[in-house]
């Protein structure tokens, strides 16, 4: 079934699952409490939470804040080289909270690595959003320890069936099905899959895709305009943007500020409902919130709410500061969003 996602030769196997994909991948490499994963943050946070729920231990080798979140190769090789104990390297491609895609080259260096005998976990999930050609899943023809992971719960809009894939080597997926639960699909999530990867519903995707990259293209154009935005941090290969909220206006010398995006993260989603995501306390993250690209009237709702929502907060700068109220804020704003 997922094989019409790409063309792929006989030296691909194509492992399709639900839901466990990175516990699967866990149990199958790694002994609890004995063994780890290496993340680069910042980065998904599931995987540090399904580690935590195998026992496993999450050894950290931060992207490079200074180089818009670029991989760090020779860091990440000098740790598999003193630490055979990690069994898997997760590289998120195009990174989330970042939105850029990794560089081939630094790939190529971890898989490269001449004595580390693990595996190098690619997580494509929202690779249907960046250009044409980004997709590294016919690498797996190359590089056996390699396993790219994609879905459909991003561009084609169905996270609620719970399908993704994993493209990998044969013997990989040998090891990866033998852990696989029969019948592990069922019958309603088989049949809409199917249906969505048809002509007619791939060109309906494709379509819904060029509105919301159009409309990436007017967020990176329209937000910097407004008093209180700063930076775009990462880059604009996904369907969110991360960027930075300031304590005051730019042309007043405003700097990055967690207090500020929690209280636009609380007050966007108390006036218009409009929910972002807050990444301040995340590496190189200070002051950003995580903004998912929506429709024209969504876009449309952003852009004003922020505006009005920065002006009132700039108009009104008594509310408290320190670390205390800034934990105060974002338990608050959590509260809110759930």
């Amino acid at each position: 079934m997922m094989t019409r996602l790409i063309k792929y030769s006989r030296k691909i196997s194509l492992w399709v699952l639900v839901r466990m994909k990175r516990s699967a991948l866990l149990r199958c490499f790694c002994t609890p409490g004995r063994d780890k994963i290496l993340t680069c943050p910042p980065t998904y946070g599931m995987y540090a939470v399904s580690a935590q729920v195998n026992d496993l231990e999450v050894v950290k080798v931060p992207l490079d804040t200074k180089k818009a979140f670029k991989l760090r190769p020779d860091a990440i090789n000098a740790s598999l080289s003193s630490d055979p104990s990690i069994k898997i390297v997760y590289v998120c491609s195009p990174g989330n909270p970042t939105a850029n895609l990794v560089s081939k080259p630094d790939l190529q260096q971890v898989l490269e690595h001449p004595t580390w005998n693990g595996v190098v976990v690619l997580d494509e999930a929202y690779i249907d959003f960046a250009p044409d050609g980004s997709s590294l899943a016919e690498w797996v023809t190359e590089w056996p320890n390699l396993v790219v992971m994609q879905t459909l719960s991003k561009a084609f809009g169905l996270a609620g069936i719970r399908l993704g894939a994993a493209y990998t080597s044969p013997p990989i997926a040998r090891l990866l099905n033998s852990l696989k639960a029969p019948y592990n699909i069922s019958s309603p999530t088989s049949t809409l899959a199917c249906a969505a990867l048809q002509p007619k519903n791939l060109a309906v995707m494709k379509s819904n895709r060029e509105k919301i990259l159009m409309q990436r293209d007017r967020l990176v154009e329209e937000l910097p305009k407004i008093p209180g935005v700063g930076r775009f941090l990462g880059g604009a290969d996904s369907n969110f943007l991360l960027v930075e909220i300031l304590d005051r206006p730019r042309d007043e010398g405003g700097r990055p500020s967690n207090e500020t995006a929690l209280v636009v993260y609380v007050r966007l989603a108390e006036t218009k409902g409009v929910v972002v995501r807050f990444r301040g306390k995340e590496v190189g993250c200070l002051g950003c919130l995580r903004i998912t690209v929506g429709t024209e009237e969504e876009v449309n709702a952003l852009l004003n709410t922020m505006q009005l929502v920065l002006a009132d907060i700039f108009d009104n700068r008594d509310w408290a500061r320190g670390s205390q109220m800034e934990d105060a804020k974002e338990h608050e704003a959590n509260e809110v969003i759930a």
